[in-house]
This record gives structure tokens, C-alpha cells and sequence, in this order.
């Protein structure tokens, strides 16, 4: 088994169990974070597959999303068939999506307590291995007006 002709590469997979397959006849819910990660990369290397890649990736970060979203290039590179275009494919995905939560908490409008703070910029602070210091701004009636970095 040890020879690459006979390395099973998701072309050859069952159609039901592809997972770019599965999440366009069953969403993206009934995909594991390997396989969304895998159809991300879109290719393995020669001893694995995309989806092998991604269960050994996200086995290196203990299988957290939080910790992965860490890493750099230079850390996703080391691994065998991630180069640069793959890791900065990772890293962007995990942004957009903290961009996606930034969007919805920016909903609310007004904030009157702590813990509507908390929610607000909740998802500007994940995943950060550094500190930031950021400023809301409110209206005299504590609506948003703006927030920004310093």
C-alpha cells in the first residue's frame, strides 16, 4: 500500500461522501471543520488527501478552530503540501468569518450595559494573541456612532 498508484484521492470517492458533494446537496452543517477545510485547500500532497491534510492540521492545533486561526503562514507552511497561497487561504477564511460575526453584533445600536459591550465587540477581540485597545463612541441617547482601533 506503501506505493502512491494506489493512494485513494477524493476523485475516486463514493460521490456521497466528497465533501464539496455533500455540502452542495446537504450544506455546510453536515460537514466536519477538516472537510471545510479541505475543500479550502482544494488538493493534498502526494501521500495524503485534502481531507487527511486537514484532520492532521487541525489535529496539530487540538482540533480548535481558535488556535488554528492563530497561526501564521509561516506555521501552516511547514506543513507538507501547504504553501503559501493554502495557508493565507486558511488565515483568510478565519478572518472573514470573524468579519461575518463583526457585522452581525454591529446590529446593535444602542448599549446601556457591560455585557452589551461584551457582545459588541466580542468577536473584534477573538482569537487575538495580542492586546488592542479600542474606543466606542456613543451619542448622548448610547447609540454607536463609531468604533475604531487606536
Amino acid at each position: 500500500m506503501e506505493n502512491n498508484k494506489y493512494k485513494l484521492v477524493i476523485k475516486h470517492w463514493a460521490e456521497a461522501d466528497r465533501p464539496r458533494e455533500r455540502h452542495l446537496q446537504h450544506g455546510k452543517r453536515h460537514l466536519t471543520d477538516a472537510e471545510l477545510i479541505a475543500i479550502l485547500i482544494g488538493s493534498g500532497n502526494k501521500t495524503e488527501t485534502a481531507v487527511d491534510l486537514s484532520k492532521r492540521i487541525l489535529a496539530f492545533y487540538d482540533n480548535s478552530l481558535i488556535r488554528l486561526g492563530k497561526a501564521s503562514i509561516q506555521e501552516l507552511s511547514r506543513f507538507k503540501g501547504i504553501g503559501e497561497a493554502k495557508a493565507l487561504t486558511i488565515i483568510a477564511a478565519q478572518k472573514l468569518g470573524l468579519r461575518r460575526n463583526d457585522t452581525a453584533d454591529e446590529q446593535i445600536t444602542q448599549i446601556t450595559t457591560a455585557n452589551q459591550v461584551y457582545k459588541y465587540m466580542h468577536q473584534t477581540f477573538a482569537g487575538l494573541h495580542y492586546e488592542e485597545f479600542w474606543i466606542l463612541l456613543l451619542n448622548r441617547s448610547n447609540h454607536v456612532i463609531g468604533k475604531y482601533q487606536i
